[in-house]
């Protein structure tokens, strides 16, 4: 079981910034998942929500504001009484750092509510300069941008389908994803179940769960065999995962 820190050690640092990342490699985490989202000026950044609100000190959608005007916001805001300031990182800053990494990205694409022209083929380019096309994966809660990535990336990259908890493909993911050209399925640890696991593992699809944040969840998902989880505390599962070792 592959352990993916959830927007870098989200549990304890400012989620997708290159402290969370840095931390999160530190413990030795198998990945990071984190979000890619584009600026008015054509470059992309590593950001959860469409807007600023929520984790900086600004405001607005990223689409509207330029790079700049991004990077001036503390990114850092919900943690101010513990860390200073962080930007909201460069998608190439994250890259350039991730080549000197043993370690593998999760990257979804945001285009689930707001659709970026390209985003897919400028995320993948960003991948190639940094030559970390055998260290990533993709995911999105918009198919469509998976099947986009289809048409782009080479065979080995893996494509996952992720879902929310109360929408998306419920019965039988597994042949979904094989359909779809997906290498990948991407659920809730509650939409899980014997049935649906099952379905995956028939149809040869591997399954990463988010997110993972109690023992009962990894247990019934060790249980399962399931190839990933994406947690906000990655030192749990993988000092749990090395005990079940020795």
């Amino acid at each position: 079981m592959k352990v993916y820190a959830h927007r870098g050690y989200s549990g304890a640092y400012p989620e997708n910034t290159m402290l969370a990342f840095r931390k999160a490699a530190e413990l030795g985490t198998d990945g990071i998942e984190l979000d890619v989202h584009l600026t008015r000026d054509g470059v992309l950044v590593v950001h959860h929500d469409e807007t600023l609100d929520r984790t900086t000190d600004g405001s607005g959608r990223i689409c509207d504001l330029s790079y700049q005007e991004v990077r001036s916001h503390n990114a850092a805001k919900l943690w101010s009484d513990r860390y200073a300031p962080e930007k909201v990182p460069a998608f190439e800053e994250y890259c350039e750092w991730a080549a000197t990494q043993d370690l593998v990205t999760n990257i979804e694409i945001k285009t689930d509510n707001t659709y970026y022209p390209d985003i897919e083929r400028k995320t993948w380019d960003m991948i190639v300069k940094y030559g970390l096309e055998k260290k990533v994966l993709f995911s999105s809660f918009n198919h469509f941008s998976m099947t986009r990535m289809k048409e782009i990336v080479p065979d080995y990259v893996r494509l996952g389908a992720l879902v929310e908890h109360e929408s998306g493909v419920k019965v039988f993911p597994g042949a979904y994803c094989k359909a779809a050209g997906f290498q990948c399925y991407h659920p809730p640890v509650a939409r899980l179940n014997d049935e649906n696991v099952a379905d995956c593992k028939a149809n040869g699809i591997q399954i990463n769960v988010w997110t993972v944040n109690d023992m009962a969840g990894l247990e019934k998902l060790y249980a399962w065999d399931i190839e990933g989880i994406i947690t906000n505390y990655p030192g749990v599962p993988l000092g749990w995962l090395a005990s079940k070792k020795a």
